[in-house]
This record gives structure tokens, sequence and C-alpha cells, in this order.
């Protein structure tokens, strides 16, 4: 409903009311230098820090809110439906204290997770199990150390006899075997047994590949995939999922004592599965988890999974279930002063015991799962697991197997496909089609993942204060007010650029226009119409990613074509463009005299930011929503560093699911 002001009201009066509103005293002295978002982006070698809420109560918020947002970002929400593993266990070998089986299951059908399970001799179920995913070391689960990498670890104290020194991998397992563990060693996506995906592109991918690059029949790190929320980080997340599925269908093994543990990227792998499955009991990722550093290979990032967070509090959703950690000589020197302390202080306020976390701290030695680290961890094993065995004092050696022993594929159980594009494709597409048919089953999923995909709130879009700083040349023309100046969030320090005309007969509605066209729309019919009718027209200037070519996103400092080194950690153009959208609402209902009435009319190259914006915003804030008529969609991008790409976007139904979201009274578009 329209409120509009009396016919005999002034043209002074009216000024008075739109500097009253759209003003703040003294805002001069406290306006920043600039936007955060023009300064260079965050990488993944940014600093992370961890600051623990105040409450528990604020926690668990945190927590649900961030759990989401990693489930989102691994393209596990809603969680990929379970199809039979169909599982083959063979080649059994007795050992000394435990047994070794190779052992290949389908995550996907057709797609193959290869391992091998180690299970304890003399002592009856029901036993602990220990999922153990491994980083990036040469030959993944084959490895084997050099002479001179042994003699060096030898001479350091970082091992003390040569088998276990040749592999600390196969020690690991040995020795949490014969301590009753019934253990799982499975690869890492491109690594020993997993061929058909290869490691070159898995681990090394550095250029889009356009065979892969299709509407059709798309590839890992394509627009299409993007677009989808599908990333090599969550396909080898759903492995590790299903390679818990697998260890816990064993009849010997207690679903309520599962440890994981890994270092390196088997660390990012044992912490993010201790965040998205509630099952593991225990952890202990190694030389991993830091302020710093966050994962340098394209296994272990994902589009929007670290915007606004880090390893430590993605950590830190393990709480208060017990977790281990370890440092190094590496990314990880300074955790025991910057992360840890603060992890301990979250531990605490969940009500956690004091010996719910502990940190082994060897900065003395380099990135390793060295001997000191695995008796560290066999003790915090056998604590928490309750294992039949006590944990060893030392190891002990053990016979080494060649990685001819240990693979799964032989004779009669031939290889699959190595470098099978065909079953790249046939995973991302049955992926995409199993998506498709939850949401369509459930489509509140949409909601709940709308912010997400923003990356904000309307509660953290209108929490604290703006200031509106004026430009001092203030015009007017034909008896219209210009007035020209910055509106900025206090506490985010983000900046909009706005221009509003007002009339002489201000009537307190405003329309919003989001034009490509700026301050020079104020001649075209519509502003024309609006200013005659007595409604202030107010133009934002939205965001733009600054010394680009058009349609390109700002890019961190990289040389691969991996969305994920960005998106992941930066919001993308689009959202941003819709975080303006939303300032310029929030400042409006705020303040004290605020619009009676707000529409919001929208160009069709800014109707995607202003539908996602509109997604957010309070019943009733918004009076019409005019979207022009667009074909656009998120899915005919081609382009991963299109600026108008957003993560996710295909996967939840594209530009017509937000267009049947928009809150506003009365949506005008054929958008849809």
């Amino acid at each position: 409903m329209k409120f509009p002001l009396p016919l005999s009201a002034s043209f002074a009066s009216a000024v008075t009311l739109a500097l009253t509103l759209f003003s703040t005293p003294d805002v001069r002295a406290q306006q920043p230098s600039g936007d955060p978002r023009h300064e260079a982006p965050k990488t993944l070698n940014g600093d992370f820090p961890f600051t623990p809420p105040a409450t528990r109560a604020e926690w668990e918020t945190r927590a649900t809110k961030l759990r989401l947002q990693t489930k989102v970002a691994l393209g596990l929400y809603p969680l990929p439906t379970r199809m039979p593993l169909n599982p083959v266990i063979h080649g059994r070998r007795e050992m000394d204290g435990y047994t070794i089986e190779k052992v290949y299951f389908e995550s996907v059908p057709g797609f193959y997770v290869t391992g091998n399970l180690y299970r304890p001799i003399g002592v009856n179920g029901p036993l602990p199990g220990v999922l153990c995913p491994y980083g990036h070391w040469d030959n993944g689960r084959f490895l084997r150390m050099s002479d001179g990498e042994v003699k060096r670890d030898l001479a350091s104290g970082a091992e003390v006899d040569e088998s276990t020194a040749r592999s600390p991998l196969q020690a690991r397992c040995v020795h949490l075997a014969r301590m009753g563990c019934v253990v799982f060693h499975y690869d890492m996506i491109g690594c020993a047994d997993s061929i058909q995906i290869p490691h070159s592109l898995v681990h090394l991918f550095r250029a889009q590949r356009p065979d892969m690059n299709a509407a059709e029949g798309w590839g890992f790190f394509s627009p299409q995939a993007e677009s989808r929320l599908q990333s090599i980080m969550g396909l080898q997340t759903w492995d590790s999922i299903r390679a818990l599925d697998f260890l816990t269908s064993l009849p010997e093994v207690d679903s309520t004592r599962i440890g994981v543990t890994g270092a390196s990227g088997g660390g990012t792998q044992t912490f993010i599965l201790g965040a998205v499955d509630p099952r593991p009991a225990v952890m202990f990722p190694a030389v991993m988890v830091s302020t710093a550093m966050q994962g340098g290979c394209t296994c272990e990032n994902a589009s929007l999974l670290r915007i606004g967070t880090g390893n430590v509090e993605l950590a830190a959703l393990f709480a208060p279930k017990p977790a281990g950690f370890t440092t190094a000589d590496d990314w990880t020197r300074e955790f025991s002063l910057k992360g840890y302390p603060q992890l301990q202080v979250l531990y605490k306020l969940t009500g956690a015991p004091d010996d719910r976390t502990m940190l082994h701290n060897r900065p003395e030695f380099p990135h390793n799962y060295n001997l000191p680290t695995r008796l560290s961890m066999y003790q915090w094993m056998g604590k928490h697991l309750k294992t039949p065995r006590p944990a060893p004092a030392a190891e002990s050696p053990f016979t080494l197997l060649a990685p001819e022993e240990l693979t799964v594929w032989d004779a009669a159980h031939p290889a699959p496909k190595a470098d099978d594009k065909d079953i790249e494709r046939r995973v991302l597409a049955l992926w995409d089609r199993d998506s498709a048919h939850q949401i369509q089953g459930n489509p509140s999923l949409i909601d709940d993942v709308l912010p997400v995909l923003l990356g904000r709130t309307w509660a953290e879009a209108s929490a604290g204060k703006f200031s509106w700083k004026p430009d001092d040349d203030r015009t007017e023309k034909a008896g219209v007010l210009r007035i020209a100046g910055t509106l900025t969030h206090d506490t985010n320090q983000e900046t909009v650029r706005c221009t509003f005309f007002y009339p002489p007969n201000w009537n307190n509605q405003v329309l919003i226009r989001l034009t490509e066209h700026g301050p020079a729309a104020e001649s075209s019919p519509e502003v024309q119409k609006a200013l005659a009718a007595g409604a202030a027209v107010g133009i934002p200037q939205l965001f733009q990613s600054p010394g680009l070519r058009e349609g390109e996103i700002r890019r961190v400092p990289q040389d691969r074509d991996f969305l994920g080194y960005t998106d992941g950690y930066n919001p993308p153009p689009l959202a941003r463009r819709a975080h303006d959208i939303l300032s310029v609402l929030a400042w409006m209902k705020q303040h004290d005299r605020k619009p009676t009435v707000i529409d919001i009319h929208a160009d069709a190259a800014f109707v995607p930011e202003t539908a996602l914006a509109l997604t957010q915003v309070p019943d009733g804030l918004v009076h019409e929503a005019w979207l022009a008529s667009t074909t656009f969609r998120f899915a005919s991008l081609t382009n991963v560093f299109d600026t108008r790409l957003l993560p996710g976007a295909v996967k939840y139904g594209d530009l017509p699911a937000l267009l049947r979201r928009v809150q506003a009274d009365k949506v005008v578009t054929d958008a849809r």
C-alpha cells in the first residue's frame, strides 16, 4: 500500500526527508579507505584464524550452518543414494599377528575404491575399525622410500627399523591390526590401484579440456561440473564415506568404535569425513590442520568450501569427540600457538573432558607420518577405541610387501580401463541425475542451500550499522534533486556506490533500479515515470571485479584452470553483487525513516543476482520486483571463469528455481 505525502508538501520538505533517510550524521570521518573486496583475493596460503564463539549455543548454531556449507560445497547435499558396494575381498595372506587381503568395491556404479584390509589374528569381536586414507606419497599405497630417505630417517630418529622406514603407511596399518583393529587402507583417487581417473587429472590438473566441456558428457573442473558442485574432493569424500560403509559392514567390526587417521592430504580426508559423517568416534589428522596453508592439491579444494572458515574450524566440527593432531616443520609449525589453543577452548565450551584433544608437537621433523607420530597415534587410538591389545611402546619389524603383492588387480580380478574419460563422464552424469531426482522429490532442499550459494543470510546482511557518505556535488535539474554517495557496512566495510533522485513531491516510495546504464538511466522513460509519480529512484553500482576482461572472474595467482582455488575462498562475483543489493535493502529497512514502499526493477543483465538476493529478504520488504525477460541460464555458461558462474546454481534448479523463490509482494517477470 502507498502512503504519499500530502500534495501540499513542499520540495524543501521532501528534500529534508530525503536527507534524513539517506544520510548519517558525522559519517565523513568514519569512512573506510576502501572495500576489502577489491584487495587481492584470499588464497589457500592465507591466514585462517579460528575464534571460538562465546557460548555453546552459538557454536551449535554455527556448527549446523558450517556442516551444511561443507556438504553443499562437496556436492553431498543431498547425500548421493547409496548403491550396492558389490565388494570383492580376495588374496588373503596370514602374516605375523594379522592377515592382509585385497579389496575393491563400487562407490558409484562402475567406479572402484581399492585398498588392503588388515585384520588381527587371535582376538574376538566386536573389534574397533580404523580407516586409513593417505596423502600425496609417491605411488600412494605402494610407497617404498628410497635408500637415501631411509638412511636420513634412521639417522634423525624419525624411524628405527628399516622395514617401517621403507613404508610408514604399511607400518601404520600393521601395528593397528596387531593392537586388535580391523584396518582398511584405501587409495586416494588416481593413486596406486585407483586408475580409472588418472593421477595427472586428479592431482596435477592445469588446463581446461575442450572435449570435457559440453552440455552433455562433461568432466571434472569444467563449468558444467562447477555449476553442479562436482569436484574431485567431493568424489574423494564420497569414497571415504563408502569406505566407512564397507568397514562397518564387516561382521566383526563394532560400528561405534571407528577411528580415522591420515597425514597431509590423508589428514584432510580425516577431518572432512569427521565433519560430514557422524560415525567416526575418534580421529587423528596428522600434519595438516593449521591456520596457514589449507591444502594445496586440487583434491583438497572445492568451490564454496572455505569461504568464511578454515581447516581449524572444520576440524572443530568433530567436537566433543576425541581428536589428536600433530605438527612438523611445515605449515603446521605454529599450530601449537595459533589454532590449537582455540580448539581446546572450543572443546571445553562443548563440555568435553580435557583428554579429548591432544597435540603431538614435533616441529623438528619435516612433513611426515614418522615413528614418533605413529606411536602417539597408537596411544590415542588405543585409549579411545579401547583396543583389545595395548598400544605398543615401540614398533616391531614386519614383512614389507611389494606393490605386486598388494595390488588388487590380477588375472582373476582384471583391472578396469585406465584413464577412462567415459567413466569420468558417467560418474558425473549419475551424480547429477541422482541429485536432480532427490531435489525434485524434496524441493525444500533448495531453500536450505540458497544461503550457502549466496554466502549470506538476511540476518547477516542486516546485522550492524551502515554509513552513508554523500558526495559534495549535489545537483538539481528540472526540480529533481540528484545525490550520489557511498554506502558502507560498518562491520564488513563493504561499500556500494549509489545515486538517488528525489522529485519535489516525494511520496516516501523508492524504486531501486538495477541497470547497466548507471546514473545515466535517469533519462529513461521508466525512471522519469517513477519520478513523475512521486517516487524516489536509487541506482546502485553493483560490485565489479576490477581490471578484468569482460566475462572473467578475478583469479588467485596460480597456473591452473581450477575455479576451486578462487571460489573455494572468495564469494563469486555474482554473489557479491547480490550482497550489494541486500546491503541497500537492509540499510533502508533499518533506518528510522525507512520508505513505506520499495520496488526493485532489474535489467536482464542483473536478473540472476537480483533473484538470488531476493530469495533471502523478509516477506513484505519489497513491494514489487520487476525482472526483465532473459534467456540466460547458468547451464549455458562455457567459461569456468565467467563472472556470472555461480557454483551449484544448476544443481539447485538454475535461474527458474531462484525466480520461484523471490520474496516480494508482486513479482513481474516472464523469465521463469
